[in-house]
């Protein structure tokens, strides 16, 4: 089938785009990059020519409230009336476990805000709720650290790969709509201090992790279980030190 992948040329897209390819499907990257713009609808009506499936892992270029508010909310009004016109299938769009449990965070509100107008589409839909990647692990350290030391509330979390990102999202894509959410997570669930105290000393990283029970999560106070999925969540199959030791950098 043909799947056209917005934001086809990013971490997750590419990952997408390659494992569709080496399944027989013709997978194609829509991004600006591509000519393709889900903000104006540049290129839009040409790449859904022929799709039966299209897959949103885009994101926002700014995660300031307001911006990443109107990239979710102006793509994706775009891009599910371009796939009525089109006459694509099924919408599949990738989102973020805990988005309902933290919905101060300003990027959570603009994840609820794209996942409601899916759901109040006409167009059959699937909804991927992924827990954080480990290759934004390091940059969730920097973002935490203050006067030299990285603080990190002590809750739950259950970070996954990439590559497992991608590998779920193609299936649900190539199946039939599910019409709710899936949830995806790490093979392994840690106490974020603890996972942050052994992934710096694997670094060689020398700075200290504090346990901060009012630690911000990029900019919000997560609580226990806000950043890990539910019992019956799909788990990815490779573990964090086996990543970072195929990737010595971490990224």
């Amino acid at each position: 089938m043909k799947v056209v992948v917005v934001g086809g040329t990013g971490l997750i897209g590419s990952k997408l785009v390659a494992k569709l390819a080496e399944h027989g499907h013709e997978a194609v990257a829509a991004a600006p990059n591509t000519g393709v713009n889900t903000l104006t609808g540049e290129g839009l009506a040409e790449v859904l020519a022929g799709a039966q499936v299209v897959v949103d892992v885009s994101n926002s270029p700014s995660f300031e409230r307001a911006a990443v508010l109107e990239f979710f909310q102006t793509s994706t009004r775009n891009l599910l009336a371009a796939e009525v016109a089109a006459g694509v299938g099924h919408h599949v769009a990738l989102s973020v476990v805990g988005t309902e449990r933290m919905p101060e965070n300003g990027y959570f509100a603009a994840k609820i805000a794209q996942e409601e107008l899916i759901e109040k589409s006409s167009m059959p839909f699937s909804l991927v709720h992924a827990t954080q990647f480990f290759e934004f692990v390091r940059a969730i350290a920097d973002e935490a650290t203050v006067g030299g030391k990285v603080h990190v509330a002590p809750v739950r979390f259950q970070p996954m790969a990439g590559e497992d990102v991608a590998a779920a999202v193609g299936r649900v894509a190539v199946g039939p709509p599910l019409n709710r959410r899936l949830e995806v997570g790490g093979p392994e669930q840690f106490r974020m201090d603890e996972f942050f105290r052994q992934a710096l000393a694997a670094w060689g990283d020398r700075r200290e992790v504090v346990t901060d029970a009012q630690a911000r999560y990029f900019g919000s106070v997560p609580g226990e279980r806000t950043l890990v999925p539910g019992e019956d969540a799909l788990l990815g199959q490779i573990r964090y030190r086996d990543w970072l030791s195929r990737n010595a950098s971490g990224k």
